[in-house]
């Protein structure tokens, strides 16, 4: 591996002169992926993206947790301080931890993790129960799963904040084939606070009409 980086270096340097040279300035991405660790699903390989055009989160089967500061933490600096304008919460089919979740079989400590997505099917049982077909209805929890962290983002005080200062920024929800290297909108895009349900909204105080309502008293 050591090796190979040294022949990409050198390959990108004769063919770039001033690619790190840039590079070590700084970046930004317009895009937040956030997307699962499997292997096979490397983020800027899939999409032919270089380095610095995607700032990247991935976890097992592609959460975000109101209480994952891991992801959190991402999400806020990608959303307030590289001002990203797109979220891409990209799951796949054939996804190992959407499999395991709803494998009933005790895998240790990820079981809290994948507890997660059992909530996502517990929320839909009756519409993936209705699917007779196994793989298919993996595939459709595979589906439903992405679009909770599409809402999961959505509901975030980070996201809806931005949106509050009219800051451009849309999610979005897609799915990778592990069979045909495509991937698929699966037709989920929230970009403004009125597409999020009014039990999850916030009102955002202006903190400087705060601050200066404190002085006052």
């Amino acid at each position: 591996m050591l090796q190979r980086n040294k022949e990409w270096a050198a390959k990108v340097q004769n063919e770039q002169p001033e690619f790190f040279a840039n590079s070590a300035k700084g970046q930004s991405p317009k895009i937040l992926w956030i997307g699962c660790s499997d292997s096979r699903v490397p983020a800027e390989h899939i999409v032919q993206c270089a380095p610095g055009d995607l700032f990247v989160h991935r976890n097992v089967a592609n959460l975000c947790l109101h209480t994952d500061m891991n992801c959190l933490s991402v999400l806020q600096y990608a959303v307030d301080v590289l001002k990203v304008e797109h979220i891409i919460v990209c799951g796949h089919y054939g996804c190992g931890g959407v499999k395991a979740a709803t494998a009933n079989q005790f895998n240790g400590l990820i079981d809290s993790w994948l507890c997660n997505i059992k909530d996502v099917y517990r929320a839909n049982q009756m519409h993936l129960d209705a699917v007779k077909d196994a793989n298919a209805r993996q595939d459709l929890l595979v589906e439903l799963n992405v679009g909770n962290t599409v809402h999961n983002v959505c509901h975030s005080p980070i996201v809806q904040a931005a949106w509050e200062r009219q800051q451009p920024l849309a999610v979005h929800a897609w799915c990778y084939g592990l069979e045909d290297g495509l991937i698929r909108e699966l037709g989920l895009v929230i970009s403004k606070k009125d597409q999020v349900e009014a039990v999850y909204k916030m009102e955002v105080l202006d903190k400087t009409a705060s601050t200066k309502a404190s002085e006052a008293k």
